[in-house]
């Protein structure tokens, strides 16, 4: 069994305290590697490191240039250990091999590079209007690395998520500490080992992984960090808001949601089907942004709900996370396992109609499956309409006119994604422009493009993650003012303080 070590300015080290712990495959329950326990003294080193490594340039200092050609670099090494990153994010976190195979690692490893691509696109140099009164002066704006950036991120997609906040981070000059989740350590640990064979500074990137009580507010509150990048819950994320908060650091969030798919009269069922069940059971349901509230017309509703019904039968399979055949794997742990399913129980006491699923599946003994679950005639004002369960559990919701349905879209504290269905395109654009969350996919559920933006409204956020729009997230803008009126004669607001 493998034993992992922390990685705090260039080198790999045991936590302060010596505690290590197990991490389980949720698949099997059984240990599959040993992984460190950080305290606070230990993100004090970390901190320390990385605020040594910004203050003394020797990477903020470079070029984008030859930061990138560093970061292409270390992406080659990631590619030299595919393999093991496919398996580890499967093991570690429930994934199905299917999954972490054709999308988490390659996607995540294609996010970077256009990522870095990004980066070198971004000029330091912002040329802004010239000014003639009250004097001819040259304004430009320089954008600059924030500093110390930590980046806190989720299990349900370790290798995406970190790389959504380090690729940005490091191409735009920051230095950074990454605090993975304690439930899915392996994928981030294996990218230090990557980082170790690069050819990036000590200090540059740290990993540390521990409890949010200790190591995480320590590094929300510590003076020395300058933005806090966290993805996670909104209960959690207003709370690293008020610690970044007492020294006004820059923070942003990507948090929870309870996205809406809507149907439209005119869907073509054959994609609208299969894309509601995608934009649900995708990794168990547990994606910030999946469309766990599905609104269909009164008109075509029990036709919709049989087909999606008789679609799961048939095409879901659950089992081995390392069989290419399984196409849903558990949820993540024992504790999550019981809080989709007390949100199961919550359904039926609510009135909702279980449709399908609701239990553990009958041929398994180990691991914490799910089956799929629908439920349907549920209100929009049901808890398990509201809250985010993140888990295999969809609502479907009957609605009369389009603007209630719109409404009733609306109608919830998160707004992070959703998506439209209807064979008319632009009547569709029109209802995505109503819908008030960060992305709508049209007749499509998942898709995140590293060049466009991601982030929510109302509590699903504050900022951007992805393309220019993220990575400007990881700089501040200067102004530069430089006067070409260089005679004291000429300035004449300077008398606005002298007599003489």
């Amino acid at each position: 069994m493998d034993r992992y070590q922390l990685f705090i300015d260039g080198k790999f080290c045991d936590p302060e305290k010596g505690v290590y712990r197990y991490t389980y495959d949720p698949c099997t329950e059984l240990p599959i590697a040993e992984v460190p326990v950080a305290e606070t003294a230990d993100a004090t080193r970390a901190i320390a490191a990385a605020r040594k490594a910004f203050d003394s340039r020797s990477w903020s200092g470079m070029s984008v240039k030859e930061r990138a050609k560093r970061l292409y670099r270390l992406l080659d090494i990631i590619k030299e250990h595919e393999e093991e990153f496919m398996k580890l994010e499967a093991m570690d976190g429930g994934s199905t091999i299917k999954k972490t195979s054709m999308m988490d690692i390659p996607v995540g490893m294609e996010h970077m590079r256009l990522l870095i691509e990004a980066a070198e696109r971004i000029p330091s140099y912002e040329p802004l209007p010239w000014i003639d009164f009250p004097s001819v002066s040259w304004n430009f704006v320089n954008r600059e690395p924030i500093g110390v950036c930590v980046g806190i991120i989720p299990w349900n997609f370790p290798f995406m998520m970190l790389v959504w906040k380090v690729a940005p981070a490091l191409a735009m000059g920051n230095t950074v500490i990454m605090k993975p989740a304690s439930d899915t350590p392996l994928s981030a640990l294996l990218f230090a080992r990557c980082v170790a064979e690069a050819d990036i500074p000590p200090g540059v990137f740290n990993l540390i992984i521990g409890s949010g009580s200790t190591v995480g507010r320590e590094l929300c509150v510590s003076p020395l960090v300058d933005k806090i990048a966290f993805t996670g819950s909104t209960e959690v994320g207003r709370e690293v808001m008020k610690m970044g908060a007492e020294t006004i650091k820059k923070v942003t969030l990507e948090l929870g949601g309870k996205s809406p798919s809507l149907v439209l009269e005119d869907a073509d069922f054959s994609v609208a089907v299969d894309g509601c069940l995608f934009g649900t059971f995708f990794h168990q349901g547990q994606v910030c942004e999946s469309g766990t509230r599905c609104f269909v017309p009164e008109s075509i509703y029990d036709e919709f709900v049989g087909q999606m019904l008789a679609k799961i039968k048939k095409g879901i399979v659950l089992g081995d996370t390392m069989d290419f055949g399984t196409t849903m794997g558990p949820v993540v742990s024992k504790a999550q396992y019981n809080t989709v399913m007390s949100y199961i129980e919550i359904g039926k006491k609510e009135g909702a109609e279980l449709l399908c699923g609701g239990k553990r599946p009958a041929h398994m003994d180990k691991g914490h499956f799910i089956e799929p679950t629908i439920f349907g005639n549920v209100k929009n004002d049901m808890r398990i309409a509201r809250e985010e369960i993140f888990g295999p559990v969809l609502s479907v919701i009957k609605y009369k006119s389009l603007l209630d349905a719109i409404n009733q879209c609306n109608d919830n504290i998160y707004g992070l994604a959703g998506a439209v269905w209807s064979s008319d395109i632009q009547k569709a654009i029109e209802v995505a422009k109503q819908i008030r969350t960060g992305t709508v996919w049209i007749n499509d559920y998942h898709l995140l493009n590293a060049l466009a933006p991601f982030g929510g409204y109302k509590q699903s956020g504050v900022g951007r993650e992805l393309g220019t729009y993220g990575l400007k997230e990881y700089t501040q803008a200067k102004h530069i003012h430089v006067d070409l009126g260089t005679k004291r004669e000429t300035k004449f607001w300077f008398d606005y303080i002298f007599n003489d």
